[in-house]
């Protein structure tokens, strides 16, 4: 069973959801990505989404695409992203790590030589935002051949033929994305994606994770009783950019990732 697998089953006997934060590698830079992945595993996270710096993140609104111009002015690369899980993996090997990002760096990469990296340093699953699903078997068979999880994104403009072929392909989990647009716009309908996840939920056992929208322990705890897990970028990422960092990583670190603690409290209560 994978750590993916593993997670959401424990998650479910426990009758608790899992709390997924998203960072860029590199951002705000190199040094701090390992620190700030286990300041998250403290404040409660069960799942770090970790982003590939890409320099066209067209899905992303302008707090991440900031993040993403951060961590390429330090030149993070998809090799940097794999090292830094790599350094991570040395003291933990219970939290899951998914990459997300664009398909170019892996295709570059080639998707053989990226599983096989990705395995040894420890990466759980892969999150490809521009990867259509009529292009995605081969990928999908030599992830899965590797061990790591191919995770799609499912928006509110889905087809319900689209997302029976993406919920086949896909494994680990499900990311739905709660409202039209970039990350970090508009606010949250309850009642739309309630529709939403019933409609995904037809199709697929798949656990399902939420994110687009989520700012805060209370928009969080709203959104977990009908989900498998939230997700929380825009929001966390902004903290990370207008941190003061002037007293040094050991107090600005957990400073900022306490919201990560307040999501935790709020959707555990």
């Amino acid at each position: 069973m994978s750590r993916l697998a593993a997670l959401f089953t424990s998650l479910k006997t426990q009758g608790r959801k899992a709390l997924v934060p998203y960072i860029v590698a590199g951002d705000p830079e190199p040094s701090v990505t390992v620190s700030l992945m286990h300041e998250l595993v403290r404040q409660g996270a069960d799942i770090i989404e970790l982003g590939v710096p890409f320099s066209d993140p067209m899905a992303e609104g302008p707090v991440i695409q900031l993040a993403h111009e951060r961590a390429l002015a330090h030149k993070v690369s998809l090799t940097m992203a794999l090292a830094m899980v790599a350094e991570f993996r040395q003291t933990d090997s219970k939290t899951a790590v998914v990459l997300m990002g664009y398909a170019n760096p892996i295709e570059r990469m080639g998707y053989e030589v990226f599983a096989e990296r990705a395995a040894a340093a420890g990466v759980d699953g892969l999150l490809t935002v521009d990867m259509p699903p009529e292009e995605a078997e081969e990928p999908s068979r030599i992830l899965k051949a590797a061990g790591v999880d191919n995770i799609f994104l499912l928006a509110p403009t889905t087809d319900n033929t689209r997302i029976a072929k993406i919920a086949a392909l896909a494994s680990g989990y499900l990311y739905c994305v709660a409202l039209k647009g970039v990350t970090g716009a508009g606010n949250l309908d309850i009642s739309a994606v309630t529709q939403l996840l019933n409609n995904i939920k037809a199709h697929t056992d798949l656990p399902i994770t939420v994110g687009f929208g989520i700012k805060d322990g209370a928009s969080a705890a709203a959104l977990a009783p009908l989900c498998a897990g939230v997700v929380v970028g825009s929001a966390l990422i902004e903290r990370l950019a207008s941190a003061d960092r002037s007293q040094g990583d050991s107090v600005w670190i957990p400073s900022v990732l306490s919201l990560i603690g307040e999501m935790r409290a709020a959707i555990d209560a």
